[in-house]
């Protein structure tokens, strides 16, 4: 029988903070894949390597983690006071779907490098030496970002001596603002507390009744405190991930955050919305070894966090979750602010399993409704390889 030959199309694969995707330019991809649809999400699926039953993603670009099976398309943005539309697309890997539920916030990282390295910004707004300011339209939530990328000799600079727990050589920073960060997911009504409490008592068949601060901002995050689950908040991925019964149980959390935050109808969807809400757990400080032998002791944090991503726990932390520790640190009497010592605060240091991250929000009371203006944070992004990818002529 006759077989197709392969689809060629141009695109980059970029790190972005701690986690790695592929990256198009909106017009780029073939026709079909242009618009939301089965035929975009078939090409992504191909692009990464799902679904894929072994889990590995051996044929395709994935490395077989949640921080690594993502996808980003972006276009020149229309949209007034904004440079460009970003596209974030979370692949799962043993599964047929590409959830576009979310953002990404370590990915937000490489938007702006890519956009101007790949002519999607207006020339005359980028300075020659210096910080170009990008503003981002993230589509998935409808929110704004801004990102502060570093120039010198017209174009990005990648390298530099900026540090990231989790991301093993230094780079360039890149600062990000996420601008007005309550997620406006659906049915949550665009609240940033959409059950209208800094802290619920969250009904967990088989855990029982648990407290838990469930918030859009950023991502829309279930946190819980680790000791109701009999955790200390200094474990590992080893820990969790090994552990069939728990990832269960943490699935089980997330499911039911999830119904009580609006965000699905019956608990049978949250197996097909797997990229949000997070489910993250929170302790107060303490020392502990980070998975690179790094030593982080208790004085050098406010708490302690750890959170899921895509059913497994996360290697460090993902950006959007930072966003929402940031936000809900700011707010006094959430789970998160509390584990950090409680009072009003702009902004926070936690340990995470790679380390440790400081983010800041600032955040107020409105009418008697919480409100945070922005959430800022710092990462790095660099292009690790560009030209083109493949898939089979009959995956569209």
């Amino acid at each position: 029988m006759p077989h197709l030959p392969q689809i060629k199309i141009p695109a980059t694969y970029m790190r972005g903070g701690t986690s790695k995707g592929v990256f198009f330019r909106l017009q780029d991809l073939p026709e079909a894949a242009q618009v939301p649809g089965k035929a975009r999400d078939a090409l992504l699926l191909r692009v990464i390597g799902s679904p894929d039953p072994y889990g590995k993603q051996i044929d395709g670009m994935g490395a077989a983690t949640s921080s690594t099976s993502k996808t980003v398309i972006l276009s020149k943005s229309e949209r007034p006071g904004h440079d460009v539309d970003y596209l974030f697309g979370q692949v799962s890997i043993d599964r047929p779907f590409v959830d576009w539920s979310g953002n990404c916030g370590n990915l937000s990282s490489a938007v702006g490098p890519f956009a101007i390295s790949n002519g999607l910004i207006d020339a005359a707004r980028v300075p020659r030496d210096g910080v170009a300011v990008v503003r981002i339209w993230q589509a998935n939530i409808g929110k704004t970002i801004v990102a502060h990328v570093p120039m010198t000799g017209g174009v990005v600079q990648e390298t530099g001596d900026f540090e990231l727990d989790g991301v093993t050589f230094p780079a360039a920073e890149v600062q990000l603002e996420f601008m007005d960060p309550a997620a406006e997911e659906d049915g949550a009504g665009g609240a940033m507390f959409p059950t209208g409490n800094l802290v619920d008592d969250l009904d967990v068949p088989g855990l029982g009744t648990l407290q838990a601060t469930m918030i859009n901002a950023g991502i829309p995050t279930v946190f819980v405190n680790a000791d109701a689950l009999g955790y200390t908040g200094t474990e590992l991925q080893d820990a969790i991930n090994g552990d069939a019964a728990a990832l269960a149980r943490f699935e089980a959390i997330r499911a039911h955050g999830a119904l009580r935050m609006g965000l699905i109808r019956t608990l049978d969807e949250a197996a097909s919305r797997q990229h949000t809400p997070k489910v993250a757990f929170v302790a107060k400080p303490a020392g502990y070894t980070a998975s690179s032998g790094k030593a982080v002791a208790a004085g050098d944090i406010d708490l302690l966090v750890r959170a899921l991503s895509m059913g497994k726990l996360h290697h460090a932390m993902m950006g959007t979750a930072a966003v929402a520790i940031g936000t809900a640190a700011a707010i006094p009497g959430t789970l998160v602010n509390l584990a950090a010592g409680g009072g009003a605060r702009e902004a926070v240091r936690f340990g995470h399993p790679s380390g440790t991250l400081r983010v800041g929000a600032q955040a107020s009371q409105v009418d008697g409704e919480w409100q945070v203006t922005k959430a800022v944070m710092s990462r790095s992004a660099r292009v690790l390889m560009e030209g083109w990818v493949r898939v089979p002529g009959d995956t569209l």
